[in-house]
């Protein structure tokens, strides 16, 4: 990634360099300043992760779902069960186990991301609704995010 010298460097000595693969510590402190920033306005971090996998008898990774749960809401991040054993009710067994554990820990609502090539009328049947949509992206489909109250 090339960087014009004028970005680089600034006359205190602080410099802007590129990254195309940051190093999992650099990451880290990244997400350590954001959080620290947002708990100086308030008590909002209490993110914790919600993942389930889905196995098999001989303990084959079948499926699974990983996501969070941070300011009262559900993020699913990730959702996917091996093509041999979809359309079975494991994609919505997952689902219901992250919305059971998050209303659990008192989320009242979920969101989520799909595109047009992935599970959008899945996710409509379990009655989350588009609230926003990112047209060409990638070039000729469409990214749809969306909601649904627990």
């Amino acid at each position: 990634m090339a960087v014009s010298a004028d970005f680089r460097a600034f006359a205190d000595g602080v410099t802007l360099e590129p990254a195309t693969e940051p190093a999992a510590e650099d990451l880290a402190a990244l997400t350590r300043g954001l959080v620290a920033s947002n708990d100086a306005r308030g008590p909002w971090e209490a993110w914790q992760r919600v993942t389930f996998f889905l196995r098999g008898a001989d303990d084959t990774l079948l499926g699974g779902l990983d996501g969070h749960t941070h300011w009262a809401w559900l993020f699913v991040g990730k959702l996917w069960v091996h093509a041999a054993h979809q359309r079975r009710g494991y994609g919505r067994a997952l689902m219901a186990a992250a919305e059971r554990e998050a209303a659990a820990r008192g989320c009242g609502n979920a969101h989520l991301d799909t595109f047009d090539f992935q599970a959008l009328q899945f996710y409509r049947q379990l009655g989350y609704s588009v609230f926003a949509e990112l047209a060409d992206f990638p070039p000729g489909h469409t990214h749809y995010f969306l909601r649904k109250e627990l």
